[in-house]
């Protein structure tokens, strides 16, 4: 997702206060309605009945990710705020939809085990950044990092088209793609993590703190 507005060194400069009203502007908007569309996502998801709905609107929601990033960039509209509420809502988004899917039980193909890692990877690698960040690390996102991303957005599409009953999504060629990109996802997930680790060993024995 939007490396620019993952948490970075403290920037006391001009437009970057935590509040005030620089904070609205065009790329903090799209965030909030981002975080907006999230809470409909899981009250869709929670009512059932609405999956192929609940999978547009994700796709919608996950989209807007791009356009902040990318109107803030062009616009020098970066702001602390957003610095705080982009990385936010896309874990909200991720880990909430990952949480209400397996409510849903086997019937998703999200078990305990999978949301476990997914939640866990993403507290631990916050931490990590934010540890390294406090003390003017660069620790942005790397390529590692915005492939896991794109694989559980993909993850939780399939997962939600599994549960309506209209073909094709209740067909078992489908199911089996679900299983399979969901057992990818988890792989992919847990490199991601690793890799992060191993990228802030090798910042950490070039420059110790």
């Amino acid at each position: 997702m939007n490396s620019t507005s993952e948490p970075q060194s403290e920037n006391t400069g001009p437009g970057t206060e935590l509040l005030g009203p620089e904070i609205w502007n065009l790329p903090n908007l799209i965030t909030v309605s981002r975080l907006v569309l999230s809470l409909i996502l899981f009250v869709i998801i929670y009512l059932e009945g609405w999956w192929k709905t609940s999978a547009c609107l994700f796709i919608v929601a996950a989209a807007t990710d791009f356009l902040d990033g990318y109107f803030a960039r062009k616009y020098n509209q970066v702001t602390t705020l957003g610095r705080i509420m982009d990385p936010f809502v896309d874990k909200f988004i991720i880990c909430g939809a990952f949480i209400f899917l397996l409510e849903r039980g086997s019937a998703s193909g999200i078990n305990a085990w999978f949301v476990l890692i997914i939640i866990g990877r993403e507290m631990f690698i916050t931490s990590l950044r934010g540890f390294l960040e406090k003390r003017g690390r660069d620790f942005s996102a790397s390529w590692s990092g915005k492939i896991k991303m794109g694989v559980q957005c993909v993850a939780v599409v399939v997962s939600l088209l599994s549960l309506s009953p209209e073909p094709p999504y209740n067909t078992p060629g489908f199911l089996m793609f679900r299983d399979v990109t969901i057992w990818a996802t988890a792989l992919i997930t847990l490199y991601s993590g690793i890799d992060y680790v191993l990228r802030a060993s090798r910042m950490l024995k070039r420059n110790p703190l």
